[in-house]
C-alpha cells in the first residue's frame, strides 16, 4: 500500500474527511469529528511509514503479542490506540481490516444522530 492507496482508501469510509489538526505532517482521517486514523507524510517520504489507529484492547493487546509490526499507539491512548508499521509483518489486506476496524469503532460511538446524519449524506 502507498499513501495514495490509504488517502483513497481511507476516504472511501462513510462520512469520512481528512485534516491537519496538529502540524502540517501528520494527515489525520475523522468520521464525525473523530478521529480513527493518523499517519506521518514525513514517514512516507522517509520510507518508514505506519498508521495510528483506534482498537479495541482486549484485541489491540492479542495483536502486539502476535505481530512485531504493531505496537502500543505512539503518542496516543496506549490502551485504545496501536501503531501498526507498513513494511513489517502485516499484509496489506490485514492492514484494511484494521483501517476498517478502527473506523467501525469510532463511527459506533458517535451519536445516533450523527450516525443518522452521515448515513443519510452518503445516500
Amino acid at each position: 500500500m502507498n499513501i495514495q492507496q490509504l488517502y483513497d482508501y481511507c476516504l472511501s469510509k462513510k462520512g469520512a474527511t481528512e485534516h491537519f489538526p496538529f502540524d502540517e505532517d501528520t494527515l489525520v482521517f475523522k468520521v464525525g469529528g473523530k478521529m480513527f486514523c493518523l499517519t506521518s507524510l514525513k514517514e512516507w517520504e522517509n520510507g518508514s511509514p505506519s498508521l495510528n489507529l483506534k482498537c479495541n484492547p482486549e484485541w489491540g493487546e492479542e495483536l502486539r503479542a502476535r505481530y512485531d509490526a504493531i505496537q502500543a499507539g505512539y503518542h496516543m491512548s496506549k490502551v485504545h490506540w496501536n501503531t501498526i508499521a507498513f513494511h513489517g509483518d502485516v499484509s496489506n489486506v490485514f492492514m484494511c481490516e484494521l483501517i476498517d476496524h478502527s473506523y467501525d469503532l469510532v463511527f459506533k460511538g458517535l451519536t445516533k444522530k450523527v450516525r443518522e446524519e452521515i448515513l443519510q449524506s452518503e445516500i
